[in-house]
């Protein structure tokens, strides 16, 4: 039987710890947007942004602080940290889009209990877990190294 390295378990307990900032991040950004719009009025389109602005900074402090547990220059982390973001997000887009627009995914869909779920639905969470896999790396390898 092989033995699990260190290594791997300390990886695997790195990236719980990024799943459960995510899961964090998720829901700030949606209290602060329903906080926003539905209890003091203000424009949907701006409580949609500074509920991502702040889980964005959320995410960022508590990667850096926690998950990876830096101690390097914070403005050259930040930048990374941006740039991993962009990068993440296009590839999850592309992803989303391909299997949305060039696969038989975009005509399909599933009747589940209570719910439809949509080949749109289907590609939008294979994206996201794209994305989360692409930034977990990135943010290892790159932002928090």
């Amino acid at each position: 039987m092989k033995r699990i390295s260190r290594h791997h378990i300390d990886t695997a307990l790195q990236f719980s710890r990024y799943a459960a900032v995510g899961m964090m991040n998720t829901l700030l950004t949606l209290g602060i947007i329903f906080i926003c719009k539905g209890l003091f009025h203000v424009n949907p389109w701006i409580s949609n942004a500074a509920g991502y602005v702040a889980g964005f900074i959320n995410s960022f402090i508590w990667n850096k602080l926690w998950v990876f547990r830096s101690h390097n220059n914070m403005m050259r982390e930040a930048l990374k940290f941006c740039i991993g973001f962009g990068i993440c997000y296009v590839l999850q887009f592309a992803v989303t889009w391909t299997l949305t627009e060039l696969t038989p995914l975009q005509d399909m869909s599933w009747q589940l209990p209570g719910f439809l779920l949509s080949g749109y639905a289907v590609a939008t969470l294979i994206g996201m877990m794209v994305y989360t896999g692409a930034n977990f790396i990135f943010n290892r390898m790159v932002t928090f190294r």
